[in-house]
């Protein structure tokens, strides 16, 4: 004789929970994202050290100015690139944390549903336990009544 419980709010629940998944999916793309760039800073370091590297001239070696020029002018290039890299980067990482809060208020949202959700499962099962306990009362003293008569 048990009802069913039904939460009411049910469709919300369901739409916040695929809130939260969605928020999950925005902070990871958002870290690829940054760890994209964190990649790209690596290869220009690696392409400066290259550069330094190759400039570096034996000793009694001539020094070839020709040579030098191009790698400085690569290593101007190289610092405009980092410089870009690293404002791209500050704008990643907001955007990292920006995701982040985002995905806490989603799951914050959902967690509120779905403890009230329990809650109200709780409540609707002492309630039936109650009435049970009512149903079980009455039917007893019914039976005490007929076995008097």
């Amino acid at each position: 004789m048990a009802t069913r419980f039904r939460f009411r709010l049910e469709p919300l629940r369901r739409l916040r929970e695929a809130l939260e998944r969605e928020a999950e999916r925005a902070l990871g793309r958002a870290l690829q994202a940054e760890q994209t760039i964190r990649a790209e800073l690596e290869r220009i370091a690696q392409q400066r050290r290259e550069v330094h590297e190759s400039r570096r001239t034996g000793a009694g070696q001539t020094l070839d100015l020709e040579h030098w020029r191009r790698g400085e002018a690569f290593l101007v290039v190289l610092e405009r690139r980092q410089i870009q890299a690293f404002e791209r980067l500050r704008d990643a990482a907001r955007a990292v944390a920006a995701a982040r809060e985002a995905l806490v208020e989603a799951h914050r949202n959902h967690l509120m549903l779905v403890r009230l959700k329990e809650r109200r499962a709780l409540l609707h099962a002492q309630e039936e336990t109650r009435l049970e306990a009512i149903a079980l009362d009455e039917l007893a003293v019914l039976r005490y009544a007929r076995s008097l008569a």
